[in-house]
């Protein structure tokens, strides 16, 4: 029943959208503008630049930028594309591309001459539906690491060669888990390590929660599935066959959450997607360390009264370190009234006009080399080094890296996974109920 719920939610949703693109235009626009939205209020000053530098090369043309905050901003770009009313361009996740690629409310943009080796590997491919076209043009890229604080790692008698030296295990978590016990202190002053540690009233703990991760785990355990070998689906792109069912995968998962069981990572009763993430418990002194994306560098360095550094995710299994790297994109809408300006305006994002302007705001990794490098040398300047997000992408031989899983039906996948890693985690359900939720996920895919 809640299968067929589902798949039938996901039809009519693709019937409206289709319906909707047929009434056309986006509102907002004339034939000398182009809307264009994005979420993040921190790289706003810099695509604002990059408007005017545009407007500059193409007089006459106007850019009319719209920032929606992340939960707001798909719900609206959703019911936009229902009603007609979405932007000419927006910046695009790769989390939701196989999902607005299927329901074809995007528009090819193979003309632009978007090239891989002009940009960091892998980015450029992400953006190429089943279909062969190209619906994306690179925009900027993440990678993973652990944040800490460098006050409560000294006090620990942790320096920063060490934490970059971790390594863990499913069996008993290795160097790392040690390490996220002793960061761990009690109530009376007692470290996670140590006998008479109290793991039911903890006063700081060595990691953050950052919830169950959905179905991806980016920032909570997506760098131990990683590095343990697992993959999402049996392909590296539009794969059909999900593998949340695997030992690997289970063995991982039931690890990692046990961490919380020991009182060594925060209980998923602390984690409130809203308000309560990791940073927030890393600012208020709750937690030592936790798991981020490159996206939120200047958030935890701009901590008053906090030190806060940053190490390499610890090496696996494999003998390798992983991390998930994420590459966003800006698409066109199918709907726009307005391509052959919309095409001028993405093709402009996408150039090394625009990246290195967007790189020089220190915010983000943008996707060409040259404006990745304009990045390093901003938060160099800062004062910050950001080798732990940088280091993976260059050196292939001691870092794997990965992608979101790119396929159709995402949204199902989430609503699918987000209750069971939460009863996981929360409830102490048993890892083994993923080979169902895997199974039902799978007949999803086949439909």
């Amino acid at each position: 029943m809640r299968l067929r719920t589902l798949t039938a939610l996901t039809g009519a949703l693709a019937l409206s959208l289709v319906t909707g693109c047929a009434k056309g235009g986006s509102t907002g626009a004339s034939a000398n503008t182009v809307t264009y939205w994005l979420w993040d209020a921190n790289q706003l000053p810099a695509y604002q630049a990059c408007a005017k530098g545009f407007e500059k090369e193409n007089p006459g043309l106007r850019v009319k930028i719209t920032q929606l905050g992340w939960s707001d901003y798909w719900t609206k770009l959703t019911a936009g594309f229902i009603a007609g009313t979405q932007p000419d361009v927006f910046t695009d996740h790769i989390q939701k591309f196989g999902q607005f690629a299927d329901l074809k409310v995007l528009e090819p943009v193979d003309d632009l001459g978007i090239k891989d080796s002009d940009y960091q590997p892998g980015l450029a491919a992400s953006w190429i539906g089943q279909d062969g076209h190209r619906y994306g043009a690179p925009k900027d890229w993440d990678t993973v690491a652990l944040f800490y604080n460098e006050k409560m790692a000294q006090e620990a008698g942790l320096a920063a060669d060490e934490l970059n030296d971790l390594s863990w295990n499913p069996k008993d978590g290795g160097t790392f888990e040690k390490t996220i016990a002793h960061l761990t202190v009690d109530r009376n002053g007692k470290r996670g390590d140590e006998p008479g540690f109290d793991k039911n009233n903890v006063k700081v703990y060595g990691l953050a929660t950052q919830g169950g991760g959905f179905g991806d785990g980016q920032t909570q355990w997506s760098p131990f599935t990683g590095s343990a070998g697992w993959s999402y689906t049996d392909k590296a792109r539009w794969g059909t066959n999900y593998q949340y069912g695997s030992k690997t995968f289970q063995s991982v998962i039931k690890w990692y959450f046990g961490l919380a069981k020991k009182g060594y990572m925060a209980p998923f009763s602390d984690y409130n997607i809203q308000s309560n993430q990791g940073n927030t418990q890393i600012a208020a002194g709750k937690a030592a360390a936790v798991f981020d994306g490159a996206w939120m560098i200047s958030t935890y360095t701009g901590f008053k009264g906090k030190d806060i550094k940053t190490a390499l995710a610890p090496v696996g299994p494999t003998g390798k370190r992983a991390t998930m790297m994420n590459g966003l994109a800006d698409s066109i809408s199918k709907g726009s009234k307005n391509k052959e300006d919309a095409r001028k305006w993405v093709a402009y994002l996408a150039s090394d006009a625009c990246q290195t302007v967007v790189g020089k705001y220190g915010v983000v990794f943008p996707a060409t080399p040259a404006g990745t490098e304009a990045a390093v040398a901003a938060y160099k300047k800062k004062g910050i080094d950001v080798s732990a997000f940088t280091d993976p992408v260059a050196d292939k031989k001691n870092f794997r890296t990965f992608s979101y899983p790119i396929t159709n039906y995402a949204a199902d996948v989430t609503a699918l996974m987000q209750p069971e890693m939460e009863a996981i985690y929360g409830q102490g359900k048993p890892v083994s109920s993923l080979e169902e939720t895997n199974d039902q996920i799978n007949l999803i895919l086949g439909q």
